[in-house]
Parts: C-alpha cells; structure tokens; sequence
C-alpha cells in the first residue's frame, strides 16, 4: 500500500513541477528537449510491454511511432482536429496495426518475429512515400496553432502533452506489470511452452501487449509533426526511434517499469547534451556504446545491477 502511494505521490509531483516550469519563465529550449526526452519515455516504455516483459524483441517500433505521425498529418489536413483527437486517432491506428500484426507474426518467435517486425517498418513506409496526400516522399509542412490556452508558446503545450503522455504510458505499464497480464506475459517470456501447459492463454496475451504496445508508440508519433513543423518519411521512420526503443530499456532494466524510464532519461539526456555541444550525429554512436557497455558490465540494466549491489550488501 505504501508502495503504492508513494508511486501515485512521485507521478503526481513530477507532472505538476513540469507545469509549473512553463510558468516560471524557464528557456524554452528546456522544452524542446525535455519533449525528445519524454518522447523516448513513452516509446522505451511501450516497447518494453511487449520486448520485456513477454521476450519478443519488437524492431518496427519506428513504424507505429510513424502511424501516429502520419494519422495526425491526414487528420489535421482534412479536418483539422485538436491535438488531442489526433493523439487518440493515432493511437487507435497503431494499436490495430500492433494487433493485426501480432496476430500475423506472434506465433514466430526469436529471430523471425524481430525480422517480421522491422520489414513491417519497411513496407510501411514504402507506402506512405507514395501516399500524396500526406506528402509522399517529398514531405510536408505542418503549421502549429498560433495560440493555445494557459500556455506562452506551442512548444510549452506540446512539453506537457508529452508529459502527460508519458505519464499515462509509466501508469499503463506498472498496472500491467502487477497484474495477471503481466504475471501471464513474465511466463511467456521464461518459458512459452511450458505456459501453454500450464493453461495460461499465450496468443490473447501476446496479442493485448502488442496492441497496448503499438497505441502507446502510436500516440507518442501524432504531436511529432506540430514539433518539427515538417515531416518527410526519413524524419518519422527514423532509425533512431527503433534504435533507442530496444537500448532504453535494456540499458535501465526490461524487468520492471521504472526500467525504461531510468534508460530513456538517462540515454535521452546524454544524447540531448551531445546534440547541443558536440554534434547530432553522433547520437547513435552514443546509444551503440553504452549498450554495448551495459550488455556486457550489467546485462539485467541498471535496474538488475541496483538490486545485485544492495543484495550483497546485505549479504545474501
């Protein structure tokens, strides 16, 4: 129970102090960052639903963060919709997505269901480079409202959807974890077979965390085009998206839900310092090395390595 609290107190907190930043007249570049940094909360955190807790490794994460992106784009040019309604059509879309393409591949396993994933990746945006109406493969610009309520600037507005969100996706995956879908999706991943025989539903399950998954990265995608203003399909199937979403986690720990956020924050940040001092591209260089570091130094994540260091203190 204090547990408990204690989760729902800290949650709470977090998301009012990052409200009241954009009262205090904080430099708006903070925002700009902390929305990647969020982003990548969000992303890591879905990923880990499916890749962590029931042990296949999802490589088209960069494809359902692109349903996202390119649902709002369709939307806002036909209709244009309030961010909200786009954050909910995008996760709508990518969890059908995540769902129709469980139901395809969950029954490969290993290897195969991560080559699956990332050719999903692949055709997806083949079609959206010839998809006119939302730019093709030349790409589009998407002009931000110029005012929004309570907010001095769009970027503040889109740093606390972001937030939110991430709030929501941390709320989303802790629930699971404790519950019987989790316990259910732990077995998968020790043992699928043996799971099977002991009666738990494998497929229903595989098939609930790949929807939750694929909405969760579909969400994080629909603010993308109001943030960079223009959109090609390089920008949205980037490869650091897919890249970060399989290293967070690991690097923070795929065992519990405070894994990815510690891996996102951690990664995210470094990566956002190395952009502003050094150079943007070697962020992946950055992910690449501390992965490499973690899987071989501490291979359960920070999280795991934490829980060995205070075991041996206590001598067991």
């Amino acid at each position: 129970m204090m547990r408990g609290t204690t989760f729902w107190i800290g949650l709470l907190g977090v998301v009012i102090a990052g409200v009241l930043a954009t009262r205090i007249g904080v430099n708006e570049y903070y925002f700009f960052a902390g929305y990647v940094v969020l982003q990548f909360v969000v992303i890591a955190t879905a990923w880990n639903i499916l890749g962590g807790y029931a042990g296949y490794v999802n490589f088209g994460s960069a494809g359902f963060f692109a349903i996202g992106v390119y649902s709002s784009i369709a939307l806002i040019k036909s209709f244009d919709l309030p961010l909200p309604l786009l954050i909910l059509a995008g996760a709508l879309a990518a969890g059908t997505v995540g769902f129709a393409m469980g139901y395809l591949t969950l029954r490969l396993r290993g290897v195969y269901f991560a080559i699956a994933t990332l050719a999903l990746a692949i055709v997806l945006e083949t079609v959206v480079a010839n998809w006119g109406y939302v730019g093709g493969a030349a790409g589009t610009f998407v002009m931000r409202p110029r005012d929004v309520t309570f907010f001095n600037s769009y970027v503040e507005y889109l740093f606390v959807v972001m937030l939110l969100l991430a709030a929501v996706a941390v709320v989303i995956a802790r629930t699971t974890e404790l519950s019987r879908l989790g316990r259910g999706l732990r077995a998968i991943r020790d043992e699928e077979i043996a799971a099977e025989c002991m009666g738990v539903p494998t497929l229903k399950l595989k098939l609930v965390a790949a929807t939750v998954s694929g909405a969760l990265m579909g969400a994080a995608g629909a603010p993308f085009s109001y943030y960079v203003t223009y959109v090609d399909p390089p920008s949205a199937f980037n490869l650091s998206f897919a890249v970060n979403a399989v290293a967070m986690p690991m690097i923070g720990g795929t065992a519990t839900w405070i894994g990815p956020v510690i891996g996102a924050l951690l990664l995210g940040s470094i990566q956002q310092i190395a952009t502003v001092t050094i150079s943007s591209e070697l962020n992946l260089l950055i992910v690449g090395l501390m992965l490499i570091t973690f899987v071989v130094l501490a291979p359960d994540g920070l999280v795991g390595l934490v829980r060995r260091l205070v075991s041996r203190a206590r001598g067991h």
